[in-house]
């Protein structure tokens, strides 16, 4: 399979083809690597009740580290003019900072933002509501404030969530690594949030994990949520407000940051809504006519089977990648379950250029041209794999980004990322992690040392 590697060297060469200014200062701004030692941090209490969401952020004393991306709060939020407003006056204006920043984005993610909301509750609480344990459901805006309104005096945790900011985080942490001498990634995401606290809450949360939110607040608009109560027995049960978070237009702000792209990638929960299919489609025809690759996360499998041709409408015309987990690539390809995941791999693969399908604790595939090349599992003691395949992706577009042309050596990358994550507590790569990982992938690239059995396994020309 010796296939060529242009991939890597046309995403280094037209990034490095000019000089890039270094983003405009702010008193908001995230220093590379994480927080300087000493810096007075930001810490989110939410003080007051839950079921208000417009109540203000505390500038907390207490420490708060850089690798958290969680805030806990005694239950609630507070009331009162929010600090942060103080330090950084309006968020629009923080968005605006960021377009006039990087001539070009290394990465733009395109998808959902909402802001998860994790508690601890017992089985009770679920009966007293009525709420089904373990499920999944989508609420309005009056049935969120009745939860709400019964989490108060409970202890939660609020962080800006979702499948692509966790791996746009991770690629950032990655890309900015100060043990690394490579230069600096430039990471951003377009999406919809409100202009409550809610979306200043979402957009300076990535803007400290260096991933700028370009998109501007829509007015009267109230950010999404998801609210995950967690049983005893470690059951989850979400309820998942969508709120500004499924409206996606594309308006000329979001058709310019695209044409100033070197890659795009589109989350798969977009494809829920069909007034915004349109708006992808116009992405990644864009996208395409300025030499961009285009990469699709299929975040879900029963949303592969509500959308099933919008989706190949989309991978089958633009994307070069693919993510996806073991099921999602079978329903992609409409196999059952009893087929392998190899197969489904090599299925896509046929007709989407670069393919990654992850499948736990049994590893992975990358599958280019109807060949599939098995990534081994990492050695790892699992703790939480909510967040895995995130990570792993961030580890395969870190790769690609860096110009390997490896795959299996791309492959292990993205495998040690996702162990990692695996190993912890939270769906978020730690920013030490990020610095070892990096620093590791540098070496074994400088010295040629990725893997001696994949000598023919390269990049394919997407």
């Amino acid at each position: 399979m010796a296939l060529a590697s242009t991939t890597a060297s046309r995403l280094i060469s037209r990034r490095l083809a000019a000089p890039l200014p270094p983003p405009p200062s702010s008193s908001c701004a995230a220093p590379r690597g994480g927080a300087r030692p000493g810096l007075r941090r930001f810490a989110v209490r939410w003080e007051g009740r839950p079921r208000a969401l417009l109540g203000g952020f505390s500038d907390a004393d207490e420490d708060a580290s850089d690798d958290e991306d969680e805030e806990d709060g005694p239950g609630a939020l507070s009331g009162g003019p929010p600090r942060q407003e103080q330090e950084c006056e309006d968020v629009i204006e923080l968005a605006a900072a960021a377009f006039s920043g990087p001539e070009r984005w290394d990465v733009l993610g395109l998808g959902q933002a909402m802001v998860d909301f994790s508690g601890m509750v017992d089985d009770e609480f679920l009966e007293r509501l009525g709420i089904e344990k373990g499920t999944r459901k989508v609420v309005n805006h009056e049935e969120r404030g009745r939860v709400l309104r019964a989490m108060d005096g409970c202890t939660y945790k609020a962080a800006a969530g979702g499948s692509l900011s966790n791996s746009l985080v991770a690629l950032a942490r990655l890309g900015s690594s100060r043990a690394s001498s490579y230069p600096e990634l430039r990471i951003a995401m377009a999406g919809s949030v409100g202009s409550d606290p809610l979306g200043s809450f979402y957009r300076q949360k990535l803007h400290r994990a260096n991933v700028q939110f370009l998109s501007k607040p829509v007015k009267d608009g109230t950010t999404g949520t998801v609210i995950v109560l967690t049983t005893p027995d470690a059951q989850r049960t979400m309820l998942a407000y969508q709120g500004t978070s499924s409206t996606l237009a594309y308006d000329s702000d979001l058709a310019e940051i695209v044409s100033k792209s070197n890659l795009l990638i589109v989350e798969g929960y977009l494809f829920e809504f069909s007034h915004t299919i349109e708006a992808i489609k116009q992405a990644c025809e864009d996208a395409k006519k300025n030499g961009a690759l285009i990469a699709v996360s299929a975040s879900d499998v029963s949303c592969i089977k509500r959308c099933h041709s919008d989706f190949w409408d989309i991978v089958g015309n633009y994307a070069d990648i693919l993510f996806a987990n073991a099921n999602e690539a079978r329903a992609f390809c409409e196999l059952t379950s009893e087929e392998s995941t190899v197969s489904a791999a090599r299925y896509l693969s046929h007709s989407i250029p670069l393919v990654s399908v992850t499948d736990g604790m049994h590893g992975s595939y990358i599958g280019v041209k109807g060949e599939a090349i098995y990534i081994p599992p990492p050695a790892c003691i699992p703790v939480d794999t909510c967040g895995a395949g995130d990570a792993y992706a961030s580890g395969i577009l870190y790769g690609i980004l860096r110009g390997a042309s490896d795959l299996k050596g791309i492959g292990l990358l993205a495998a040690q990322v996702a162990a990692v994550v695996v190993g912890q507590q939270g769906t978020r790569l730690r920013v030490k992690d990020a610095d070892r990982l990096a620093e590791s992938f540098e070496f074994h690239l400088d010295n040629l040392e990725f893997c001696s059995d994949a000598g023919t396994d390269q990049v394919p020309n997407l």
